[in-house]
């Protein structure tokens, strides 16, 4: 456990995540230790996934699939990250990650975004 949490306060020395997600994963991991067991999730919501599904008119489709937990841990220091390059930076500058992390906060659940081209191209994103 002592590597673990070495490398989480490497990741919040590194700017990688801030210091209140390096709390909540070192927590996370010394309950783990304390009861010797996979921690138990305190809700369903965490156990479900975030889909991303791509169907392309030249059959270029996507098929993606993330937990929720994942999503929210990769949402805070990604966005960190990419503010911090210049050549991301354009990309997230007007990118309020606040709102995406209100929307899981709030388990919002179901379809998220669907979207039709002209050309027959679909994007859609859910949650279940």
């Amino acid at each position: 456990m002592k590597d673990e949490i070495t490398r989480v306060l490497s990741m919040v020395q590194e700017g990688k995540i801030d210091a209140n997600q390096g709390a909540e994963l070192i927590q996370v991991l010394q309950e783990k230790e304390d009861t010797g067991k996979t921690i138990v999730k305190p809700t369903k919501y965490l156990d479900k996934t975030l889909k991303i599904r791509v169907v392309s008119a030249q059959n270029d489709n996507v098929t993606v699939n993330l937990p929720i937990k994942l999503v929210k841990v990769a949402l805070m220091a990604g966005y960190s990250i990419a503010s911090t390059l210049p050549q991301s930076e354009k990309y997230v500058k007007d990118l309020d990650i606040g709102i995406i992390m209100e929307a899981i906060e709030n388990e919002l659940d179901g379809q998220i975004v669907d979207v039709k081209s002209a050309n027959g191209d679909t994007v859609a994103i859910f949650i279940e």
